[in-house]
Parts: structure tokens; sequence; C-alpha cells
């Protein structure tokens, strides 16, 4: 009597979060006499890195980016400089040209926020990165939450936050009308013999007069192999649910607990089918840290280790920046007065959620120099943990923060992907294609039912 096959489990998707800088999530740990953050600014650190996580098998490496800096915590940016708190903080797209030239498979997950672009220009850049890496691209959309990074840009301060959700839906659809709707996919035919490079019927101005953005050009760029980059997004507000259900494939969730990574999945995955989608047109990425040894108490010593470097001041100074609250006027243990923020308003709903109501209580949190959580342990611990967060979850991956660079990612590739390869959770080799392809399975194109593809079908129409 035959028996129905088990169910195929998904596989886990992992991506190293990290930034171009020298402390990131994880404050204080690059003193660890291990750690290479330092090297930041040169090349071979992000080369080697890149070849790193291409042996791990990771889906890509997220850069995140913040245009500021942050002088929230005791009113200025001094422990932000001592403590190398995300400043200096380097320009993340220039690197990906020498990561790409060294792997052959990983994605590039790159932050830009729309107030420090033109969506004219900016198309350009992706087209070109997207070209050159064959279509490894991905495009963190962000809108900013750091008032300093406003007055850099000549502004007073940063605009309402859900008026910066307004001017980034604005930004996409120009973006979109560039990369699907103004060059056909035969438009290039390189012809020498008739001295013919691209048919210019087959090409044609896009017309925009937005709220923020108005156009009327070309395309500066022949077609990409997405066109589109992937899209990522990190905003859970309520006005940041509805634009990653509208916009949004991979977006990056923070959660204390599986449970409360299930709550937020189910809402955006619910507002990807109200703007007309499908649930499983989203991955969903929590941030986390893990800390893998061959036995667990290898793991709790390394984690014991990282610890005596770690800065939860730091971490502090950090989580002020993200909620717009000065935590240094409260005593020890006097009530914290979160109000509405104008910054992450994510980060305060975590902090009123999970109980951190004091200085004290947020001190605690930051263990680590971060409020991600972390998971400890050996290879089967560190599985059993991650296929719960999936599972209960109902998550797509992580990802995966450094803590000390490039150990982590060393330690991951080499202790917990084995395990999870023997479990089926995770690829035991890349696919072909495009990060988009990678990543669904579908193509290297957005979807039909994606709104970017409006575009694309106008076009055609007018073709």
């Amino acid at each position: 009597m035959s028996q129905t096959p088990a169910p195929q489990q998904r596989h886990i998707h992992v991506n190293a979060f990290n930034m171009n800088c020298v402390g990131h999530i994880h404050h204080g740990l690059w003193t660890h006499p291990r750690d290479r953050s330092t090297e930041y600014h040169t090349l071979k650190y992000w080369t080697d890195i890149a070849q790193t996580l291409e042996k791990g098998l990771f889906d890509g490496i997220f850069i995140a980016d913040v245009i500021g800096y942050y002088d929230v915590y005791r009113r200025s940016a001094d422990q932000t400089l001592r403590e190398a708190i995300q400043l200096p903080v380097n320009n993340p797209w220039l690197l990906v040209s020498a990561m790409a030239a060294v792997t052959e498979h990983i994605g590039f997950g790159l932050t830009a926020n729309i107030s420090a672009h033109h969506p004219y220009t900016f198309a350009r850049d992706v087209s070109t990165l997207d070209q050159l890496t064959r279509g490894r691209v991905g495009w963190n959309i962000v809108t900013g939450y750091v008032d300093s990074g406003a007055r850099g840009l000549g502004l007073e301060g940063l605009p309402a936050h859900d008026q910066r959700y307004d001017q980034a839906d604005d930004f996409l659809t120009l973006a979109y009308k560039l990369w699907e709707g103004s060059w056909d996919d035969d438009a290039v035919i390189a012809d020498k013999a008739r001295r013919i490079h691209a048919l210019p019927d087959k090409v044609r101005p896009i017309v925009h007069e937005g709220p923020y953005y108005r156009a009327n050009a070309i395309h500066m760029c022949a077609p990409s192999p997405q066109r589109t980059p992937v899209l990522f997004q990190a905003g859970t507000s309520a006005r940041g649910v509805q634009f990653a259900g509208q916009h949004g494939e991979g977006i990056f969730i923070g959660a204390g607990s599986p449970e409360a990574a299930r709550e937020t999945s189910r809402k955006l995955r619910a507002a990807a089918v109200a703007a007309g989608r499908r649930a499983d047109d989203l991955k969903i990425y929590v941030g986390i840290a893990v800390v893998v040894g061959r036995t667990e108490a290898e793991a709790r010593e390394k984690y014991a280790d990282y610890r005596t470097y770690a800065s939860a001041e730091g971490g502090l100074a950090h989580f002020a920046a993200s909620t717009g609250v000065d935590f240094s006027q409260y005593d020890l243990d006097e009530p914290i007065a979160f109000g509405q923020s104008n910054a992450i308003q994510s980060a305060t709903q975590t902090a009123q959620q999970s109980g951190w109501t004091t200085r004290r209580k947020l001190l605690e949190q930051f263990t680590l120099g971060s409020r991600y959580p972390t998971i400890v342990g050996d290879p089967v611990q560190v599985a059993d943990a991650l296929e719960r967060w999936v599972d209960v979850g109902e998550i797509d991956g992580f990802n995966l923060t450094r803590i000390v660079v490039p150990e982590t990612w060393e330690d991951f590739a080499q202790l917990a992907v084995p395990e999870l390869q023997n479990r089926g959770r995770y690829r035991t080799q890349y696919s072909e294609g495009t990060l988009r392809q990678q990543l669904f399975g579908r193509g290297d194109r957005l979807p039909e039912h994606h709104p970017a593809a409006r575009w694309r079908q106008l076009a055609k129409a007018a073709a």
C-alpha cells in the first residue's frame, strides 16, 4: 500500500545583514580582536565577505544605510562618534561591482533613501548595476528617519511619517514607468552592418506629473535582466504595512518572538492580498543573531566572550535615534514616556509591547549591544530554533546580523548550514537566474499582478 509523501518543507532564506561602516547592530563588537569591521573602507574586506557568503549558499548580502547620523541620545553625536555607531558610514552601492566580480550567484540588497535621489537618475544607477551583475540587485526602499539627514539635505527636519510614504509611492510610480515602460525588450538589435543599435520605434519617453516628481524623458538605460530590482522594504507601521503590501517583495521585520513575527507576517500578507497581489508574493525576513559552536558549551563560551566587548549604552544610543526619544534624560527606573514618533514607529511599538518601559529594562536588552533576538547553541539547537521561527512565525528567513566579522557568517556556514541541509531546510546548490528567480522561482521580472506591470502593459498597448 503506497503512502502519501510528506509535504516538502520550505527552504529557509538567509541574507547576511551588514552596513558599510564599523559598528552596525551589535555595538562595541568592533573592538573584538578577531573582528575586521575597521577594514570596511577596503575592497578586500568586501570581496572576502562576498566569497564567504557564496560558499555558505546565502541568498545575498543585505546592506543597510542611513542618510544622517544619530544625535538624539544626550542631544549630541558624541556617543555615536566615540563608539562608531553607524558613523562614519560609506555608500553601499559603490561596493557591488567589486563583490559581483568575485561571485556568481550572491544577491545584493542595497538601501537607498528616496529623499536623497531623483527617480530619473536613480533608475539609471539601478539598471546599470542590474546589468553588470546579470540581475542580482535588490533595492531596500527607505524614507529616512533621522532629522540630521534631513538637515544635511537642506530641510528643517523630516517630513511627517505618512507623508514620506506618499512621496515614496510617487517615486516608485515614476521609477516603474522608466524601468518597465520606456524600452521594449527587443529595442536593442546592435546591427553593425546596418549601423542600427536601437530601434527608435521601440523606445518611448515616459511622462509623469506627480505630487512630488515630474519627468518627460526616455529611460537612459536599455532593459536590465530584472528591469525593476527586487523590492525590499522594512516599515511595519500601519502606513508601512500598506506600502509593503502594494510594492514589497522582501520585507524585513523586527520581532521578539516567533509569535510576534506571526502577527506581523499575517498583517503583511493580508495587505498584499488587499492590494490585488498574492500572499506568497512576499518573502518575510526577521533580523536575528546566531552564535553557534560545535557543542553547546563552546557556543556559550563564545557568547560570553562576545558580551565582554559589547556596549549596551551604544545600543541605547542607536535605539534613541530609532524612536526619537532621548533615554539619557530618564533615571534608570523612571518610566519612559513613548509618544507618537516621526522616526521608526514600529521601534516605539516594539518597546511598548515588550515592556521596555525604563532605561534599566532597555539596557538589559542590549547585552550584546543590540535588541535583536539571539540564538546560542550547537548546530542542532540552532537549527531547531530557526525552524521554529519560520514555522511558527510564518516567515521565510532571516537577516543574519554580524557580531564578529567574518566569524559570524563563517560559523553559520560551516556549522548551522549543514544541519539545515540535512533537514531539507536549506539549499544545497544555487539555481540559475536572477535574484528574483532565486527567491521566487517565477522568472526574472515582476509578475503581471504587481502594480509596476501596469506600465509594461501600457507600453505594449502603445507599441
